[in-house]
């Protein structure tokens, strides 16, 4: 069975999210679909190196809720790369926070947690320096 595992992130503006992934992390968009009477696009699909991510606008009615509509994410996304520390200082200055800063872990990695702009939270990590 072949399964693919994508994971769609609830923001209150699709393309100002897109963005922002594109210029901090280098996904890369792959797929825009629909157009609500609001102008936010349904759906953008990215790949990020060979997994793919989806952003789609919050919408209550349809229960599809953001992080700060739910008073933050439960949810950790992790991503490894070849600089952590370039990815995180490109998502700070782009509006993310960090959570838990990046720096050499005791089990082997280089990595720290950042809150993006729309509050989904994300584990940079890479190897140890």
């Amino acid at each position: 069975m072949n399964v693919n595992l994508i994971p769609r992130l609830i923001v209150p503006d699709p393309d100002r999210a897109s963005a922002f992934y594109q210029d901090t992390m280098g996904a890369e968009q792959v797929f825009r679909a629909g157009q609500g009477d609001d102008g936010r696009p349904a759906v953008i699909e990215h790949r990020l190196g060979n997994a793919a991510f989806r952003v789609s606008p919050a919408v209550a009615s349809w229960g599809w809720l953001s992080p700060d509509d739910l008073g933050g994410s439960p949810v950790l996304l992790e991503i490894e790369v070849g600089d952590p520390d370039a990815v995180g200082k490109r998502m700070t200055a782009q509006g993310a926070q960090a959570v838990v800063p990046i720096e050499n872990r005791p089990y082997g990695k280089r990595s720290g947690r950042l809150r993006d702009p729309y509050g989904h939270l994300w584990i940079i990590t890479g190897d140890l320096r």
